[in-house]
């Protein structure tokens, strides 16, 4: 075992040697753009100005943010205006990968790993988004600089989704995405909703950042991320062209090359139609297999691009007007593709991709309303209760954010805390990049907000979120009482989740007939995956045999 620690051990130190110091040492070379160092005024407590550009919070408390200018000045204007709230998001993400790896040590291979795995994401980023990183990251806080500089930091932090879903494929984000357009919208536009269920954390999602971004080359775009982040998630610009992503199912790579934020930026930036936006995603080296909806005013439809290391696919329907995303392919070039096939069939997309196509039915025509009621849906298929926090549901009750766009009206909402529940505030991207904005100074279209969910304000929503808070009680190793076990239980009672903590619990303290009776609660519950189901069976199969 010893040998085999050491072994282990050089080989790690020898991979982070390799090729990493050039990596380490590189900077963006920015003499050839211009720069003034904002000096920020503060207006108040929540909001912020440097000439034209601005920052404040609006009501929803979801932050807004318009920044102009070259990619050294963008990065410069961005980091100066949001660096408080960019220095604790950094906090936030770093206090998650220490309470992932306690450990010092491991803490410093990680690091070192880290180093080595990203030797080449400079290599497979445009000139210009360097330059952008290089400017926000002079903004970044100090106290990380032992795991890189501060430029490289904000670097590795844009592929942050795709190395966590490249190291952990396992625990795939589950994210939902849908368009309709012609018979199946009440004024035959296209209409596009997405939930983006990326979640570190309560606290990372607090400060929700919507941005507003007019570069000098190219088109200005909107898009919903959170502080220190160039890359889009989910956008639209102010062409009508609008990216969503979605994680597919990956091996892992041997390195990290274009982190897919940023494929996804460049079509925003520089795409008016649907080929140019194939176009850019298919020179681009990608490191993660992922699938980008984009919807396009200009065509009156949406495809899915589905790009991965070493295939690329376009999914156009044929005869609809409507195409529906979770988290597995649909393209013909990944028919036979091995993975894919074992995603649809092991994970929860393919029941979140039916359950899509359920509600799609129900409501043949949608508006803007109708697509946020589908967005926030909790149930399972057929209305079936399957608990509330299940990877099952459109609705996981742990969204980061929820948007719909309507490519051609220039309109989109984007929902507030908590989750996807909150109002979706309106924005009119004609407006914001016109001196409409400029003489009211107001973002918001606010008569066209769509209002907060009413399961917020109930008895439900209270549970699940004592749920949440007492599920740490089982990862503690503490003692547990039977009536808190119970409560516990009461609080979510249609979620399989409860039966199986208390199954292991009472596995653990070797009371094995009251764990049998958890363990088969559980299984008569909507499972989420086939790993989780069988993880299930074999406790009770190891629980039998205890009772033997």
């Amino acid at each position: 075992m010893k040998n085999r620690v050491l072994f282990y051990l050089f080989f790690v130190l020898n991979f982070i040697s390799c090729g990493v110091s050039k990596s380490i040492h590189h900077v963006p070379e920015i003499s050839q753009y211009s720069l003034e160092i904002p000096e920020v005024d503060k207006v108040n407590d929540s909001t912020f100005s440097f000439k034209q550009n601005y920052l404040t919070k609006n009501k929803q408390q979801v932050w807004e943010l318009y920044i102009h200018g070259n990619p050294l000045q963008l990065g410069y204007n961005n980091g100066a205006l949001t660096q408080n709230l960019m220095q604790n998001q950094e906090a936030i993400f770093f206090s998650k990968v220490e309470g992932f790896v306690p450990s010092k040590f491991k803490q410093k291979l990680l690091n070192g790993f880290l180093k080595w795995y990203n030797r080449k994401m400079y290599l497979n980023v445009r000139e210009d988004y360097q330059t952008e990183i290089y400017g926000l990251s002079q903004y970044s806080s100090d106290k990380y600089n032992f795991i890189a500089p501060k430029y490289l930091r904000s670097l590795y932090l844009h592929g942050a989704h795709d190395i966590g879903h490249a190291m952990q494929d396992l625990a795939m984000v589950g994210c939902s995405s849908l368009a309709v357009w012609n018979e199946n919208t009440e004024d035959g536009d296209l209409l596009i909703g997405r939930n983006f269920d990326f979640y570190v954390g309560d606290d990372f999602a607090k400060n929700k950042l919507v941005e507003f971004v007019e570069p000098e080359n190219g088109i200005p775009y909107m898009s919903v991320s959170w502080p220190g982040m160039i890359g889009v998630v989910s956008g639209m610009n102010k062409e009508g062209i609008t990216v969503t992503i979605n994680a597919g199912k990956s091996k892992i790579p041997m390195t990290a090359k274009t982190p897919i934020s940023l494929v996804t930026r460049e079509i925003l930036q520089f795409a008016k139609n649907i080929d140019e936006a194939i176009a850019i995603a298919k020179k681009r080296k990608v490191f993660v297999s992922e699938s980008i909806l984009v919807g396009s005013a200009t065509d009156k439809s949406a495809v899915i691009i589905e790009v991965s290391p070493d295939n690329f696919g376009v999914f156009k329907v044929e005869n609809s007007s409507q195409v529906v995303c979770t988290n597995h392919f649909q393209s013909e070039a990944y028919k036979d593709d091995e993975r894919n096939q074992k995603q649809i069939v092991e994970s929860h997309s393919e029941y979140r991709y039916e359950k899509l196509q359920e509600l799609l039915n129900e409501s043949p025509k949608l508006n803007p309303e109708k697509m946020a009621s589908i967005l926030r849906d909790k149930s399972g298929l057929k209305g079936e209760k399957i608990g509330y926090g299940n990877e099952k549901a459109l609705n996981q009750l742990l969204a980061h954010h929820a948007v719909i766009f309507s490519p051609e009206k220039r309109l989109v909402w984007v929902s507030s805390n908590p989750y996807q529940l909150g109002e979706f505030v309106c924005y009119n991207l004609s407006k914001i990049f016109s001196d409409e904005r400029l003489k009211t100074g107001e973002f918001a279209t606010s008569n066209l907000n769509i209002a907060k969910d009413s399961f917020v304000d109930s008895q439900e929503f209270k549970n699940y979120e004592e749920f949440k808070k007492l599920s740490s009680q089982f990862d503690e190793n503490k003692i547990l009482s039977d009536e808190f076990i119970n409560h516990y239980q009461t609080l979510n009672p249609d979620f399989w989740l409860v039966y199986y903590q208390a199954g292991k619990y009472y596995f653990n303290q070797k009371d094995y007939q009251k764990a049998k009776i958890e363990f088969e609660k559980a299984l008569t519950k909507e499972i989420t995956t086939i790993p989780d189901k069988k993880n299930v069976e074999k406790y009770l199969k190891k629980t039998l045999r205890k009772l033997k």
